[in-house]
C-alpha cells in the first residue's frame, strides 16, 4: 500500500513554490511580527502588578498555553496540508504555500530567516493578542484567560522556529538538549509526519498530542466529515487526485483505540461457571 501511494504522488515543483514568497508577503510578515510583539509586551505591561496575578496562576497558564499551542499547530498544519490550493488569493501564497513547499523540500525551512520562518504564525495570532488586551483583567478568571491566551499565541509564534530546528543537521547544544528531553519538537518524532502521504503527526510545537490524536483518529474523522459536507477531496492539490483517493480509502475504518479495545475484549477469558455445590448455604 505504501509503495502504491508513493507511485501515485504528484507533488508540485519546489522551485516554483519557493518563488511564491513575494515582496508583498515579506512586508506582511515584517508588519505581523512587529504588531505581535507589541501586543505581547502590552499584555505583560497590563498584567505586571495586577493584584490577581500569582505564580501558580501564571505557571498553569503558561503550561496549558503550551499544550494548547501544540493542538493549534496541529490543526492549522492539517488544514494547510489537506485543504485549499497555493493559487488561492492571499491565503494560498501566504499560508498554504509554505506547507506545500515543505513537503517537496524539507530543508527549505532551514534556509528561511527569522522573518520568513515566523511571520505567518504572528499574523494569525494578532486577533487573539488584541482580545487579551481588551478583555477585563478584574478577576483571577479573566487574568488567567488573558495569560493563557497570551502564552498560547507566544508558543504558536515559536512553533515554526521549533519546526525549523527539527530539520537542522547540527542544532546548537541547547536546542539539541531540549529536543532530546522532548520539550520542543524532536527530529525523529517529526520524521513520522514526513512519511508519504504526510497524513499523520501534524502537531509541531512539541508533538505531545500527536499520539493521542492518532489513537482516536481525530484528523481522519475530520477529513471524512469535511468530505461528507463539501465533497472536497483531502490533499488533492498537494499529492494528486489518485493518491488522495487512495489515502481517503485507506483511512476508512475504526480508530486504532477502538480496534485495540475490541482486541482486548475479544481476548478476555470468559469466567467459568460456579458449581452449585460451591455456593454458600
Amino acid at each position: 500500500m505504501k509503495n502504491n501511494l508513493q507511485n501515485q504522488l504528484r507533488q508540485q515543483d519546489a522551485h516554483a513554490l519557493a518563488q511564491g514568497y513575494s515582496r508583498a508577503i515579506r512586508l506582511m510578515d515584517i508588519g505581523s511580527i512587529v504588531i505581535f510583539f507589541a501586543l505581547e509586551l502590552g499584555l505583560a505591561y497590563l498584567l505586571w502588578g495586577n493584584p490577581h496575578v500569582g505564580p501558580w496562576l501564571l505557571l498553569s497558564a503558561i503550561l496549558l498555553g503550551y499544550l494548547a499551542a501544540d493542538f493549534v499547530s496541529g490543526f492549522v498544519h492539517w488544514m494547510a496540508d489537506t485543504w485549499g490550493s497555493t493559487t488561492m488569493p492571499v491565503l494560498g501564497k501566504a499560508f498554504v504555500r509554505p506547507f506545500r513547499e515543505h513537503h517537496v523540500d524539507q530543508k527549505a525551512i532551514t534556509r528561511h530567516d527569522f522573518i520568513e520562518t515566523n511571520g505567518n504564525n504572528c499574523a494569525i495570532s494578532i486577533p487573539v493578542g488584541i482580545a487579551t488586551l481588551v478583555m477585563p483583567h478584574s478577576s483571577p478568571a479573566w487574568v488567567f484567560l488573558a495569560a493563557f491566551l497570551g502564552s498560547m499565541i507566544f508558543w504558536v509564534m515559536g512553533t515554526n522556529q521549533f519546526h525549523k530546528w527539527s530539520h537542522l543537521d547540527t542544532p546548537g547544544p541547547v536546542v539539541n538538549f531540549l529536543q532530546r528531553v522532548h520539550l520542543i519538537l524532536p527530529p525523529a518524532h517529526h520524521r513520522i509526519h514526513h512519511t508519504a502521504p504526510f497524513n499523520k503527526y501534524y502537531c509541531i510545537t512539541v508533538g505531545w498530542l500527536n499520539k493521542p490524536l492518532a489513537m482516536i483518529s481525530f484528523f481522519p474523522l475530520m477529513e471524512r466529515l469535511v468530505t461528507w459536507a463539501t465533497g472536497m477531496l483531502p490533499r488533492q492539490d498537494d499529492i494528486g487526485t489518485e493518491a488522495a483517493k487512495a489515502v481517503l480509502k485507506a483511512s476508512d475504518g475504526e480508530a486504532p483505540m477502538v480496534q485495540a479495545a475490541k482486541a482486548l475484549l475479544e481476548g478476555t477469558e470468559k469466567p467459568e461457571p460456579i458449581a452449585p455445590s460451591a455456593l454458600p448455604r
